[in-house]
């Protein structure tokens, strides 16, 4: 399992094909964000599913990023990891002028969307 830059979450399978990016996501319960997010009711954080978001594009297209504008940031339903062991992460992105790049992403699995996000990120 790929680790991102922190103990929450690994990628577990990933694919890229032209302007989309496909990842399957395992949560680790005994992280230790997760045991002060909520202490006896661990959920995974939003700013975390929008930092994976961002951990991803970065590794598969090889830049650093940093978020330029979040047009919809929208947290459909809490992440419980002791329910929800794995997620699928779907990007779609697409260059724009500037070093821009436009995306559009979610968090879900086949019964429910947990996260939406559609903004862009800046090439640094």
């Amino acid at each position: 399992m790929t680790t991102a830059n922190n103990d929450l979450l690994g990628i577990d399978k990933i694919a890229h094909d032209d302007g989309s990016i496909s990842a399957i996501l395992t949560i680790n319960a005994d992280s230790e964000i997760l045991k002060g997010h909520f202490p006896g009711h661990p959920v995974v954080p939003g700013a975390c599913m929008l930092q994976i978001v961002k951990e991803v594009l970065e590794s598969v297209l090889g830049d650093t990023l940093r978020v330029k504008k979040a047009d919809q940031l929208k947290f459909m339903i809490m992440i419980d990891p002791a329910s929800t062991p794995a997620v699928q992460l779907d990007i779609a992105y697409q260059y724009a002028e500037d070093n821009v790049i436009s995306v559009t992403a979610k968090l879900s699995n086949p019964e429910a969307v947990y996260f939406k996000f559609l903004g862009s990120f800046e090439v640094q």
